[in-house]
């Protein structure tokens, strides 16, 4: 999946992060960026309000885990079940999130375990960026149905 699919299969499936006006500036097994600017996300300080912040990330988190599924084939239905969010910095302009492919210790079981039982659990991190430096963190933790789970 190429940026600009990815970017239409998130407005599409994920109608906020339209409204946020998120693009997708990098796609591929390895990172997924995610950019977002301050108009749509803009709080009563005139930096990015905070939910908006942690949007992007959880939405950077997810993206680098579906891509990974579905570059895999393994068809999921993939969901957050809690995170933890760090505001390092104050946001006044556009932003990214960005994040890594999970290392293979990690992948490998979390695969594993969805093509055995039909569920498998991982936490992802994403990391949110603005003027070069850090200015937020995020992990989450994502589970993944397989297509005959109930």
């Amino acid at each position: 999946m190429n940026p600009l699919e990815l970017q239409s299969y998130l407005h599409q499936h994920i109608p906020l992060s339209q409204a946020m006006e998120v693009t997708v500036v990098e796609a591929s097994p390895h990172q997924v960026v995610l950019s977002a600017p301050l108009a749509p996300n803009i709080n009563h300080r005139e930096t990015v309000f905070g939910g908006s912040a942690s949007a992007v990330a959880i939405l950077a988190a997810w993206s680098m885990l579906h891509l990974r599924l579905s570059a895999e084939g393994l068809g999921s239905r993939l969901v957050i079940q809690r995170n933890t969010m760090d505001y390092l910095a104050p946001i006044d302009g556009t932003f990214t999130a960005v994040a890594q492919a999970p290392a293979p210790e990690t992948w490998q079981p979390f695969t594993r375990m969805l093509q055995r039982k039909g569920l498998g659990r991982i936490a992802q991190a994403s990391a949110l960026h603005y003027q070069g430096q850090p200015a937020g963190q995020l992990v989450g933790e994502f589970v993944a149905f397989g297509p005959g789970y109930s």
